[in-house]
């Protein structure tokens, strides 16, 4: 075996479709596009929306709302929750709670832009909290239960 005797598989390959070579090659004059139209023009096709010159769909309905580019979602927390998983032993409540910590215990799933504790439910233990943000009646309940809050 050669390397210039090295050959495809017949029919691997096809040939090449050569369009405007004359009326005897099959794809002359016209070159297979048919006569006049959109199709038949160079360099023109119509978009996937187009819907044969009505308004399109997406320009019939109005656009509304605002996204604002600046907005924070935080990841949140409420103080019956602390009071349980310091009760399943997933949280140490004599050291500080913050979003690192409660990510390692697998309690939140992403940082976001922080942590913000909420004052649902009851917090009977003494814990050292570090958050973003947190409702009023969230650090009444953990100032009353003998904790503190800060922001980090």
């Amino acid at each position: 075996m050669k390397l210039n005797a090295l050959m495809d598989n017949f029919g691997a390959r096809r040939d090449v479709k050569r369009v405007g070579r004359g009326l005897a090659s099959g794809y002359g004059k016209t070159a297979g596009r048919g006569t006049k139209g959109q199709k038949a023009r160079a360099g023109s096709r119509k978009q996937a929306t187009f819907q044969g010159g009505q308004m399109p769909i997406l320009r019939r309905f109005p656009k509304f709302g605002f996204n604002n580019p600046f907005h924070k979602e935080y990841a949140t927390i409420n103080l019956g929750d602390i009071e349980k998983f310091i009760a399943a032993g997933k949280i140490d409540a004599s050291k500080e709670i913050t979003i690192d910590s409660l990510m390692a215990a697998k309690i939140i799933n992403r940082k976001l832009d922080g942590l913000k504790v909420l004052a649902k439910g009851e917090i009977k233990s003494a814990v050292n909290v570090i958050a973003d943000k947190w409702s009023k009646s969230a650090e009444a309940a953990i100032v009353k239960a003998g904790g503190s809050i800060k922001n980090k």
